[in-house]
């Protein structure tokens, strides 16, 4: 395993972050433990997971907000050094019941959701504790002091952001520098060949303020792992939205299964490979439904792509260049 540091912190994280987001609601409990257990033998120390992850697909019914928390904590209380040897990240923002004040960023809901989600995931501390979402209505000054607070009282150790434009980000950053505190050190966004909006503003605030970046959705729901192939050998049907989805970008995806095919890749693998190689990631989530599609994961690892390579799936997936220049002069 190939390790870096998170951002401008003294964090060490493995290239790869386990996303936990289909342990529960798709994955046993079981099978999920089997999965870190294999995560960990692999060398990944990284996982992600949220409070409210676990209610599944359209809210299914047995499903609920917090059981993914709870299969992580049922497995560090299995001991023998499982929860010492991961960097634990989880996040807050989503509404965990109806009432008010059981959701967003006001310091009465940082407070209470990180309680819950300690007890949940039984342990005494969280690595880095994530805004899953901007909150526009609580302004920052309260936000930052009670992460303060958690921070003094050893609850958490860093705190990050998912799903934040670039101006969210320099808000956040530039209010923690007001209180001399350190404030993001990870931002996760959806980033991948298909997607890349990132690259207008997210990325080059996330680069200044020395914020790793944390790229969810590295396959975009499978239409880079090869979806075509799949279909035409029967393992994978699409249906509404997933096959309207690649019907819209069939040709790209056409010419990018037929390259990995030359290079002797497989399209999943060289999907990874090539967010490892942007200089702005520290390391993309892998959220694996089975142990299978975790070994494919850190496959991904062994891919190493040449100027050449990377220059061609530019052509094939055209990206950003940093704002204005990518809509002005």
């Amino acid at each position: 395993m190939d390790y870096t540091h998170l951002g401008r912190s003294g964090l060490t994280v493995s290239r790869i972050c386990l996303g936990t987001m289909n342990f529960g609601p798709l994955t046993s409990e079981d099978d999920s433990h089997a999965i870190m257990d294999a995560a960990h033998e692999y060398g990944i120390n990284y996982f992600d997971t949220a409070n409210v992850y676990g209610r599944g697909l359209n809210r299914a019914p047995g499903h609920h907000v917090g059981d993914t928390e709870r299969i992580l904590g049922t497995w560090f209380a299995q001991g023998d050094g499982r929860r010492e040897r991961t960097v634990l990240a989880t996040k807050l923002y989503g509404d965990m019941g109806n009432w008010p004040n059981e959701g967003k960023l006001s310091a009465l809901n940082i407070r209470r959701a990180l309680d819950a989600s300690l007890e949940r995931l039984q342990t005494d501390y969280i690595d880095i504790y994530q805004f899953h979402h901007i909150d526009r209505a609580t302004p920052w000054e309260e936000i930052w002091s009670a992460i303060d607070v958690a921070i003094t009282q050893g609850k958490i150790l860093y705190a990050g952001s998912s799903n934040f434009g670039g101006w969210h980000i320099a808000q956040a950053q530039e209010a923690a520098q007001r209180r001399h505190v350190i404030g993001l050190v990870s931002e996760q966004s959806i980033y991948n060949l298909l997607v890349r909006d990132v690259e207008r503003e997210v990325l080059p605030a996330a680069q200044h303020y020395g914020l790793g970046v944390i790229p969810w959705s590295p396959l975009q729901g499978g239409l880079l792992g090869g979806v075509l192939r799949k279909q035409r050998d029967g393992s994978r049907r699409l249906e509404g939205r997933a096959l309207a989805a690649l019907e819209a970008h069939r040709s790209q995806i056409e010419q990018y299964e037929d390259f990995v095919a030359e290079l002797g890749h497989e399209p999943g693998d060289v999907a990874l490979a090539w967010l490892l190689h942007q200089p702005a990631v520290t390391a993309p989530i892998v959220g694996p439904r089975t142990r299978d599609q975790l070994d494919a994961g850190v496959r991904a690892l062994d891919v190493d792509l040449e100027e050449k390579a990377l220059a061609r799936l530019d052509e094939i997936f055209p990206g950003h260049k940093t704002a204005p220049e990518d809509y002005a002069w």
